[in-house]
């Protein structure tokens, strides 16, 4: 029984294999949960080479209009001849973005903007020497004018969000309310950095360094290929109409032009404001606080999932614009700068999101083919209404009963914008 025992072999129990563990999905920390939207955008290849290189080229845009006029007020001692030279460019900027837009549209960014950022790199660069050497005035109009082929690097940038996420709407939207963030940002910090450097080391210095990081940032952002939107054949630019018309774009412009009013006589009833009342040193840090308002209003906007049709956002958007814009009205009223402060710092809030939503508009309603153009139009519109409300915020200042009552333009310029909303924001319009 024993050797029966012994010769029958002996098996082991089948060994089953170890229960697969399955693999823990990686959530992020509960504190960057709501930035979710923004790390969705910035996970596709590419887009944050092509967003930092923007934002050095962008940063130059807040910086060489106030550094030409501390550059010749400083050297020829006038500021209506500064005035005059950056009013001068920004015309012809508003004549000549459009054209430079449709060929960036027709021919591609990479092929278009170095050339254009090359040809205005050297305006500044005339400038700059046609002042430190003397040269008569008329030079220098001549030189900011030839400024005006810079390329609008914030549509560009914003055509390839619309180029990248073309099918998706959520992510559009975030992205354009980061792109107005970094407007935001750009305008905020380029004055400060030309202020201190025209201040602290010499007239000129503001201009070149800000030419200098405009070239370098358009050569790096047109190095990133592999995120540019491709261009469209020839017979769809031939055949496509001007984005001036189609039917539902000219009204979007003038609501533009009315914002642009509401940016332009802020920027001068604050600062004589801030005079008025002794403080002018701080008219500068006033005017940041709006700025401030608006970029921080703009990355809370981009993390909301828009839900409603974009016409109807951009109604409660041009409504809340309007409201807020009568606060610092009434804070000026109160005679108190902290009033205002805190004004402004609310106002700021309303302006962001309506630029969001119209852009988004703007993309909806222009022609993939012509969509640089598009949103050039927009700015442009953009720059007359500044150029608009700054001659209207001055007169008022003069003409009205102090600083204080000033404020009623921009509130009149946001209801404006409202209006205009209403009676064209009922009709359809397909993209």
């Amino acid at each position: 029984m024993i050797l029966f025992l012994a010769a029958r072999p002996v098996t082991a129990p089948p060994v089953r294999p170890a229960p697969r563990r399955r693999r823990a999905r990686f959530r992020p920390p509960a504190r960057l949960r709501p930035l979710a939207p923004y790390r969705r955008i910035f996970a596709i290849p590419g887009t944050r080479a092509f967003t930092a290189a923007n934002l050095l080229a962008r940063l130059p845009m807040g910086m060489l209009s106030i550094s030409a006029v501390l550059m010749i007020a400083g050297s020829r001692g006038s500021y209506a001849l500064a005035g005059a030279v950056t009013a001068t460019g920004l015309a012809a900027t508003a004549l000549a973005g459009p054209w430079t837009a449709r060929l960036i549209d027709r021919y591609g960014q990479s092929r278009i903007a170095v050339p254009a950022t090359a040809l205005a790199t050297l305006g500044s660069l005339s400038l700059l020497f046609c002042v430190h050497y003397g040269a008569p005035d008329w030079t220098l109009f001549a030189s900011y004018a030839a400024t005006a082929t810079t390329p609008n690097t914030g549509g560009m940038s914003r055509a390839r969000w619309a180029h990248l996420f073309r099918d998706d709407p959520a992510a559009r939207h975030t992205a354009n309310s980061f792109e107005q963030a970094a407007d935001e940002l750009c305008f905020l910090l380029g004055p400060l950095l030309a202020t201190l450097l025209c201040t602290t080391l010499f007239p000129e210095a503001g201009t070149a360094v800000a030419a200098a990081l405009l070239l370098t940032g358009v050569l790096l952002f047109a190095a990133q290929h592999r995120t540019e939107p491709p261009v469209a054949a020839r017979a769809t630019h031939a055949s496509a109409r001007s984005p001036l018309r189609l039917p539902g774009l000219p009204p979007l412009l003038s609501t533009f032009l009315c914002t642009g009013a509401i940016f332009g006589s802020l920027e001068v009833i604050t600062l004589a404001y801030a005079d008025t009342h002794g403080i002018r040193s701080a008219g500068g840090a006033l005017l940041a606080l709006q700025a401030a308002g608006s970029g921080a209003a703009g990355l809370l906007y981009g993390l909301l999932r828009p839900t409603a049709h974009p016409g109807r956002r951009f109604l409660v958007c041009t409504a809340a614009m309007a409201a807020l814009m009568l606060l610092p009205l009434l804070a000026a009223a109160t005679g108190s700068p902290a009033a205002l402060a805190a004004a402004l710092l609310l106002a700021g809030m309303a302006t962001a999101p309506t630029m969001v939503t119209g852009m988004g508009l703007v993309q909806s309603r222009t022609p993939p083919g012509r969509l640089n153009e598009g949103m050039t139009l927009a700015v442009t519109a953009l720059l007359g209404g500044i150029a608009a409300g700054s001659a209207g915020g001055g007169w008022a200042v003069d003409h009205l009963a102090g600083p204080g009552a000033a404020y009623g333009v921009p509130a009149a310029a946001a209801a404006l914008a409202l209006t205009v909303t209403l009676l064209t924001g009922r009709r359809p319009h397909r993209p």
